[in-house]
């Protein structure tokens, strides 16, 4: 009976830390959450508006720039979503999407860390940094919804492996139907969540192990024992000695498991039927509208493209740059090296992998927050329940406590309102982007015959503005990987890059120009292409304010 009153009271105690720690993970979204919008999210809302009209039955052809180029719909379900709520919330709507996603995200690494470490208290701390160091990609991208489908991939790959429940196994076939049409670029890294689980438990299986070597020799054993002319004693006698030192590694195996050094390998009956599960989803890259093979090929040729050479966040990481990276592998380290907690195998090759990925691309950086901050929790966890359980329990019991949970919500509230108050002055679209400009090329100039040239960073706002244009931050579309006609690198167009060597000037602007056919220029006004064109004859300024100045090009 008293033991019963115990497990309620603790359960109670569990609930209500709960409560205090998804309001905790909502303030801080709130004050996180940006309310500048991104390059991104400019195209995402006009694309949505195309399929809204068009439907989705033809998404072949980019109706934005003056190119004429084939276009794959990477995220149509994801920009179709966002156009919905823009038009009927405005801008509102998207900032508060982007405070409910980015809680949303908190709250399930929340969920993940605490499966994983059974300890909320550091579940929350935890959550709370995770959700600092991913402040640079909380935002209106199709990014943060894959963001929190990934961390539900994780909860129910624990989830199934734990029960085997079929709900579990239904909920992993249908992310990653979601994937592919919210953000198909992302798609195949659904199925880099399941290979440290799966590396486990075929590692589990002891499939290659010393035993191997040993039946084989019994198998030669016994083959001599029946056809040699020999003493069949002695063979009898050498078969018995193998089967004595299997069973002796067979005894040592299970020490080892039941007590390891440093990496613990778990068996689990229902590996298996992740393993099956992880083949189902395979097929699940047929269920889009936007090509059978684009979630297979999409990231691949997005990879091998120019884009990871010059984009910022394709580039590899410098470490100096990147603190909360060094902190992270620092502290990761030296759990690791200088203590005895015990960590799963899948663990290390998540690490491992995460890490690896990392260094090759900045942008990565956010995977190994999302998937390896649960990680550090866990050990964290397991640090202190091997040496000191007493102080472990009692800071859940201080903390869970209604002082305890005043002081966690004070301390989150006063941060919270620091990071509010440093964006309560921001404007949904800043001066960055050619608000005026755009204005006056929609006043002034005919849209269906001019071919303007513009840079990257600001073509999105201008697509957004019906203004086609030269480049957008859809960089894929403009390399000759996604637009060939005939599907061969050989015969698409590098846009991308021509623009770059433009905006460089790395090349000669007026080849590149008369190659396009570009009637007009729009620059910043500080810009070197600026510069130059204003010393030349051939061009006439139409537009100087606001940081940007349009050109007329005579030739």
């Amino acid at each position: 009976m008293e033991e019963t009153k115990t497990k309620n009271k603790d359960k109670i105690l569990k609930v209500r830390f709960h409560v205090v720690a998804i309001i905790c993970i909502v303030l801080f979204a709130i004050a996180i959450a940006p309310k500048t919008l991104q390059n991104d999210t400019y195209y995402t809302i006009k694309i949505g508006e195309y399929i809204s009209k068009n439907g989705i039955s033809n998404l072949t052809q980019d109706p934005f720039s003056w190119h004429n180029l084939p276009y794959t719909f990477p995220h149509w379900l994801y920009d179709f979503m966002m156009f919905n709520i823009y038009n009927v919330f405005s801008w509102d709507g998207i900032y508060a999407s982007t405070i409910v996603f980015g809680a949303l995200l908190g709250i399930f690494m929340y969920m993940v860390c605490n499966k994983l470490s059974k300890n909320s208290l550091f579940s929350l701390v935890g959550t709370l940094l995770g959700m600092y160091c991913l402040k640079p990609y909380i935002a209106a991208r199709a990014q943060l919804v894959t963001f929190i489908l990934f961390l539900i991939t994780i909860l129910c790959i624990e989830k199934f492996l734990d029960t085997g429940k079929k709900r579990y196994g239904i909920l992993l076939i249908l992310i990653p139907i979601l994937i592919a049409n919210l953000h198909v670029a992302v798609w195949p890294f659904y199925f880099v969540l399941y290979l440290p689980y799966i590396a486990e438990y075929i590692i589990s299986l002891d499939i290659i192990n010393i035993d191997l070597f040993l039946r084989l020799k019994i198998l030669v054993f016994k083959v001599l024992n029946k056809f040699s002319k020999l003493s069949k004693f002695k063979f009898g006698e050498k078969i018995e000695n193998e089967k004595e030192k299997i069973a002796k590694h067979k005894e040592n195996r299970e020490k080892i498991r039941e007590n390891p050094y440093k990496i613990k390998v778990e068996r689990n009956k229902n590996g298996k039927w992740l393993i099956l599960i992880a083949l189902i989803c395979i097929l699940t890259g047929l269920l889009t509208p936007i090509g059978t093979t684009t979630p297979y090929t999409y990231l691949y040729k997005t990879m091998t493209g120019n884009t990871t050479k010059v984009i910022n966040e394709h580039l590899p990481l410098t470490l100096i740059n990147n603190k909360q990276c060094t902190v992270f592998l620092i502290v990761t380290l030296a759990i690791l090296i200088f203590t005895d907690t015990k960590v799963r195998a899948k663990n290390i090759f998540f690490l491992i992998g995460l890490i690896a990925l990392t260094f090759m691309t900045r942008r990565q950086f956010s995977m190994l927050t999302l998937f390896g901050i649960p990680i550090v929790v866990e050990m964290f966890s397991n640090l202190f329940d091997n040496h000191i359980p007493k102080l472990n329990k009692k800071l859940f019991l201080t903390f869970s406590g209604v002082v305890g949970m005043t002081l966690i919500l004070c301390i989150v509230t006063l941060v919270s309102v620091r990071f509010y108050k440093q964006k309560k002055n921001d404007v949904y679209i800043t001066n960055n982007y050619p608000i005026s400009a755009a204005e006056w090329i929609k006043n002034n100039l005919d849209l269906k015959q001019i071919r303007l040239f513009n840079e990257y960073n600001y073509g999105s706002y201008l697509l957004f503005q019906d203004i086609p244009v030269m480049i957008d931050s859809r960089c894929d579309l403009y390399t000759p990987e996604f637009n060939s006609p005939t599907g061969k690198k050989e015969d698409g167009r590098d846009i991308f890059m021509d623009v770059q060597r433009v905006v460089t000037i790395s090349t000669n602007h007026e080849a590149v120009f008369n190659h396009y056919g570009i009637t007009h220029v729009i620059s910043y006004s500080n810009s070197k292409l600026s510069m130059i064109l204003r010393r030349d004859n051939r061009y006439k300024i139409l537009f100087n304010r606001d940081g940007f100045t349009i050109f007329e090009r005579n030739v």
